[in-house]
């Protein structure tokens, strides 16, 4: 493999669905020593597949003189859940100080995705020479880390005998919380609403980021200024002081935090002048506003099931007509639609052992209709190995099954919310269940797939379905809740949009990571609302 220097690569890598930054850390064990004279000084190099190509993104710092280096410097990359990122970890010997890595004495490499790293959080793994075999017992440790503060600070205030600003009435106050910008002037984060005629506000308790409000410090100096609203806009100043997240953090439920709110005009004029007012500090409480990230960090395994329509409207998979035809480059759209969700979930299962499923096809030997049969033929272990696994075991049933119908989605919708169900018992967020149906038409049972769909709503579960063939998919569009809340027949809304539908068709001539990307992109804040509504941290979390 020839390495290309190439310190920028042309274009953003990624899509513009970035999740977060992930720094890496890179240690090596037991490296080749490569000097005579002394130890060899190794380098890590990061590259990225980019189109079928590896371009570098980065290079750590030279340890000298050292088999077993923990670099400081550290790989940060941008996140992207519904690609697969392909990364190269090569060590170097460095030997000149020449930047073509040919120059140098090569260490051994390591790839993988960036998906099985942050999956398993660290990863211990043997370096590889250019003809696959091991590296001597050279060893590299990837860790990963989330780059981002995710503490957010919920601020409960009121004032007491604020100056009345209005001649005929009393002050319409309100807040407005400033922080220093880089320029040196105060920047504004945020604004309370303004509360009608009172000297003694009460505002509602308010969220924002600790970021936004102090940049993540919570020794930093705020400002909190008072003003009484104005409709013309002319509002007039009562008063302001200057705190910091940490003191502001004194207040407590049972005793409130009191502050003096001054006017320097008045309180340069007046010699008995007091305050202007007291803004009160109600309750202050940080806590941690989890992404997804910190969920799969945190060791949240996603469990990966496909259903497969083995409907007659398919046709027979020996013609070539058929959307079961597999052609001559071992594929069809069935595969493919595997294929490209499947590789990118299987990085977030550690065992990678997936059920596949079909429906609406006749079994041997009885002849008997079945809408939820292993496809393997094995109804006590239904499991594939891999995605590969599951390619196996569908071109092998395809023989042996007669296509029928109808195609009902609700007894494999209720089959994984069973397993769903009894993953509600966990304390914290260690499994969500994503169901992907393949199908080719138009849902014979809709009122019972409403009602399934709607009850697994309440689940740690997210349905992926991918129509294939030409046919009429409004139906799925209707379950699809990205326009309108789903309703079961019985009325009951679904509590959150589960759901998401992608027509094949229109990702039939554009490169196969864009279906994707299509696909999971809305997998993400799914997984983070069920989490969040269920007020269940990641396993792993720390204390905000």
């Amino acid at each position: 493999m020839a390495y290309t220097m190439t310190p920028t690569p042309a274009g953003p890598v990624g899509s513009q669905y970035c999740v977060c930054k992930v720094e890496l850390s890179i240690c090596g064990q037991n490296l080749l020593d490569r000097d005579v004279t002394s130890k060899s000084d190794p380098f890590c190099v990061l590259f990225m597949e980019v189109n079928g190509k590896w371009v570098e993104l980065d290079r750590t710092e030279t340890a000298v003189n050292n088999l077993n280096p923990a670099f400081a410097k550290k790989f940060i990359i941008d996140y992207h859940f519904e690609e697969v990122q392909k990364l190269k970890f090569a060590l170097f010997d460095q030997d000149k100080s020449s930047t073509q890595l040919y120059e140098h004495d090569f260490l051994g490499e390591f790839s993988c995705t960036l998906g099985t790293i942050v999956s398993s959080k660290k990863i211990t793994r043997t370096l590889l020479l250019g003809n696959g075999k091991p590296a001597g017992k050279g060893m590299i440790t990837i860790a990963a880390q989330e780059l981002s503060d995710n503490r957010v600070i919920t601020l409960s205030m009121a004032g007491r005998k604020l100056d009345k600003k209005d001649l005929f009435g009393k002050s319409d106050p309100f807040l407005e919380f400033y922080k220093p910008g880089d320029d040196g002037k105060w920047m504004l984060v945020h604004r309370t609403e303004v509360i009608k005629y009172t000297l003694d506000p009460v505002w509602k308790p308010f969220t924002v980021p600790l970021v936004s409000l102090c940049d993540g410090d919570m020794e930093k100096q705020i400002k909190v200024i008072c003003y009484d609203y104005d409709s013309d806009g002319g509002h007039d100043f009562i008063g302001e002081f200057q705190t910091s997240v940490a003191r502001l953090c004194e207040a407590q439920d049972a005793s409130p935090l009191e502050l003096e709110c001054i006017n320097p005009k008045k309180q340069k004029k007046k010699k008995n002048y007091k305050n202007s007012g007291i803004i009160i500090v109600k309750s202050c409480k940080i806590t941690r506003d989890f992404s997804f990230l910190d969920y799969i960090l945190g060791g949240c395994q996603l469990m990966f099931t496909v259903g497969i329509d083995f409907t007659a409207s398919n046709g027979n998979p020996q013609e070539p007509s058929s959307l079961h035809y597999i052609n001559p480059l071992g594929t069809n759209e069935y595969l493919s639609a595997i294929w490209a969700v499947g590789q990118i979930i299987q990085d977030y299962d550690s065992d990678k052992m997936f059920p596949a499923l079909g429906f609406g096809a006749q079994l041997p030997p009885d002849w008997k209709v079945s809408h939820e049969f292993a496809i393997n033929f094995n109804p006590r272990n239904p499991f594939c190995s891999g995605v590969e696994g599951i390619v196996q075991a569908y071109s092998a049933c395809l023989p042996h099954i007669r296509f029928y119908g109808p195609t009902n989605f609700s007894p494999i919708i209720n089959h994984v919310a069973r397993f769903a169900a009894q993953a509600t018992q966990q304390e914290s967020a260690s499994q969500y269940f994503i169901l992907l149906i393949i199908t080719d038409g138009v849902i014979s049972d809709m009122d019972e797939t409403r009602h399934a769909v709607v009850q697994a709503s309440k689940l740690p579960m997210s349905i992926i379905i991918v129509g294939v063939g030409n046919a009429d998919f409004a139906a799925m569009e209707f379950l699809d809740g990205d326009s309108r809340v789903l309703h079961s027949y019985t009325g009951e809304e679904a509590v959150r949009d589960i759901v998401q539908f992608v027509p094949f068709r229109n990702f039939r001539n554009v490169p196969k990571e864009t279906l994707a990307k299509a696909v999971l992109a809305e997998l993400p804040q799914q997984v983070v609302q069920y989490f969040k509504h269920q007020n269940l941290p990641p396993i792993n979390s720390e204390p905000a």
